[in-house]
């Protein structure tokens, strides 16, 4: 059960963020995103915990890379979430065009539209890459609903504040704990719906696949949803590209299953299609991953604990 928090706690939290977040978001988007990375940085040094997780990560996802090599991925990692901040930093202010203009879209004709057309909804699944937040101002901005799961942040001030940036366009978020119906309603609406595939969850609410050769505890939410729907189940990133100094979302093919067959066994295979999927986009983009997560928390019985 969560520790109550008092009043002061969740204002004075409000106040670090919007601060922060004004303070950033005052410059001009390429600055704010250069600065970030700053920021980013510095928060790296301020919490060597982190730091510490990111290493633990890599030494059981990437053991064959050399010290210096993970090493400036951990850099990178830091560097990548004050760039995603910076960019946040700005939604406030962002118009459906801005949108349109500043993220690239790919795939969208050969893979979306034709899984949308079906009619039978679209459940996007994505992981903690570049701006994984702009899922949430993107469908709006190209004329489509969107439904976001998310995990309500514990600080309820900070959680309307947030709120306001998710929703600016019309999408709608679902509380991952209490939304099971909502979540089927939109896809047998034919709507869309995101979820993030890529964290560690409780051993009740996922499934043990490979991630990197290592069991990892991955949600079944995904698999479950579109086994009982018949959804189309399209992979969406969205990356930093550096060369074209902007982001840009890669929308893949839809992932194939067996609709209607809702075994442990078709869960359990769909959901480790999902995760190589995320896997395969780690690995290309190694520093713009979550890597302070816990990744391999959940342990498989027996197993001792692998972030002592």
């Amino acid at each position: 059960m969560p520790k109550k928090r008092s009043n002061l706690q969740n204002k004075s939290e409000l106040l670090a963020v919007r601060s922060l977040l004004g303070a950033i978001g005052a410059l001009p988007l390429e600055t704010s995103m250069r600065f970030g990375k700053r920021v980013g940085v510095f928060l790296a040094k301020r919490f060597p915990q982190l730091q510490k997780t990111a290493r633990r990560n890599l030494e059981i996802a990437l053991p064959e890379l050399s010290a210096a090599e993970k090493e400036k991925i951990v850099h990178g990692t830091f560097e990548s979430l004050g760039r995603h901040l910076g960019f946040v930093s700005h939604f406030r202010k962002f118009e459906r065009e801005d949108v349109r203009n500043l993220v690239e879209l790919v795939g969208k004709e050969e893979n979306f539209d034709p899984a949308y057309a079906r009619g039978k909804g679209v459940l996007f699944f994505t992981g903690h890459f570049g701006s994984w937040e702009v899922f949430n101002l993107l469908p709006p901005a190209f004329g489509f609903g969107m439904n976001i799961l998310v995990r309500r942040i514990d600080n309820p001030l900070i959680e309307k504040y947030v709120e306001q940036f998710r929703t600016r366009f019309g999408s709608i978020t679902l509380d991952k704990t209490k939304s099971a119906r909502k979540m089927f309603r939109a896809l047998e609406n034919g709507e869309l719906l995101g979820i993030l595939a890529d964290l560690n969850v409780q051993e009740k609410e996922g499934v043990f696949v490979d991630f990197f050769g290592v069991p990892a505890s991955t949600t079944t939410s995904i698999a479950k949803l579109a086994l009982k729907t018949g959804a189309a189940v399209v992979p969406a990133f969205a990356v930093w590209e550096e060369a074209k100094k902007k982001y840009v979302v890669y929308l893949e093919p839809e992932i194939a299953y067996e609709s209607g067959n809702t075994s442990d066994e078709n869960v359990r295979e769909l959901t480790e299609k999902i995760t190589n999927v995320v896997e395969k986009y780690v690995r290309k983009y190694p520093e713009q991953w979550f890597w302070i997560h816990k990744r391999w928390n959940t342990r498989p019985a027996g197993e001792e604990n692998l972030y002592r």
